[in-house]
């Protein structure tokens, strides 16, 4: 190689790494603002526990998500559910997978487990975690694998459980209080799949205790709207519960807990596929509560993506949900590490519509 005259050897290669890293390729996620932080927001995951050929997928989002910790200043990571296909199957199906619930549930516990002691993870229950096939009754494997002092940094955050079904408190129905790099105080309710009378309750006593006047409530549970080609429209009976009798659809949880509930400002959830599109998989709606402020209400799911319901779990996506240094502002975009795990595939890795990237206002204060 020859030198240009009066640049040294170490000269030249210093201005040839700051040309790479300032070639960052465009399919690289990064903040819109350097002073903000992120939540990672992981749809419904059974389709990648049920097959073996899947599970590769969702080990490959987990390790996206740990290796972009400090790139999105990822502060949290929250999942809508279902987090296997069968909860308690010991023989395997003709053809809806090809892994014993005791794998499925093994599987997701030790991915997750890869974010242990390094960022805080919130799930909730969706309908498939529970019975045997799903909802036949309330029984679940989840708290045998994931307990509330699995993750230490979720359990630093945990301020109070609720009786499963069976009278033990789980993580099937918890309230963490967290309080983010920009001093946002956020309240957030992991519920069960059409939880209980009961879970409501208590939910709406943690929501309404003086100690928590100050934050911002955020409600994650698996069923409660449908997508925007169903309009948007919060669930008023729910198709798969035989085997439950105390149960609160996704309507009932607006008019006893979200709209009565001043700080209850977003509501998270999945499970909805309305049709098999980007648009069949996601909602999102705005309705002023009781007090006169804006909830906002977003549905996330993908595992129809990629392939129905034998395809590979949902194409890798997730949402980043990026939270301004203005205090209120939320930015939205969509995105899959799976395709932009390969240059071939990287102008697939963002999902641009406007059902896909928007942005919202979250601030306790502002109606």
């Amino acid at each position: 190689m020859r030198i240009p005259k009066g640049l040294s050897l170490l000269t030249l290669l210093l201005l040839v790494s700051v040309r790479l890293v300032s070639q960052v390729p465009s399919w690289t996620p990064a903040l819109s603002d350097s002073g903000s932080w992120s939540i990672i927001l992981l749809p419904d995951v059974q389709g990648y526990a049920k097959f073996t050929r899947n599970q590769p997928i969702f080990d490959l989002m987990v390790r996206w998500i740990e290796d972009n910790r400090e790139r999105l200043n990822i502060q949290m990571v929250l999942c809508t559910g279902d987090i296997v296909e069968q909860n308690y199957i010991t023989a395997l199906p003709e053809e809806n997978g090809d892994q014993l619930s005791s794998v499925q549930w093994r599987f997701m516990s030790e991915t997750f487990g890869r974010l242990d002691r390094k960022l805080p993870y919130v799930l909730c229950t969706g309908n498939h975690d529970y019975g045997t096939n799903h909802t036949e009754n309330r029984y679940s494997q989840f708290n045998s694998f994931f307990p509330p002092d699995k993750n230490p940094l979720t359990q630093a955050l945990l301020v109070d459980m609720a009786p499963n079904a069976s009278g033990v408190k789980t993580l099937e129905n918890a309230c963490y209080a967290y309080n983010s790099p920009l001093g946002q105080q956020l309240l957030i309710f992991s519920l069960e799949y059409a939880p209980r009378k009961a879970v409501v309750d208590w939910a709406k006593e943690m929501m309404d205790q003086p100690a928590y006047a100050n934050h911002t409530g955020v409600l994650l549970t698996h069923s409660y709207m449908r997508s925007s080609v169903k309009g948007n429209e919060r669930i008023e009976q729910e198709d798969y519960p035989p085997g439950f009798s105390d149960m609160t659809t996704g309507q009932q949880l607006w008019d006893r807990l979200v709209s009565v509930s001043p700080n209850l400002r977003l509501v998270l959830c999945g499970h909805v596929v309305d049709v098999a599109s980007h648009e069949g998989h996601v909602g999102f709606r705005t309705d002023t509560n009781q007090a006169g402020k804006t909830v906002n209400q977003m549905l996330f799911n993908a595992q129809n993506e990629g392939g129905n319901w034998k395809g590979n779990g949902g194409d890798g996506w997730l949402r980043i949900l990026e939270f301004l240094p203005d205090g209120k502002t939320v930015q939205v975009r969509t995105f899959s590490p799976l395709f932009a795990s390969s240059p071939a595939t990287a102008h697939l890795a963002w999902r641009t519509d406007k059902f896909d990237q928007f942005s919202f206002e979250l601030n306790r204060n502002n109606p």
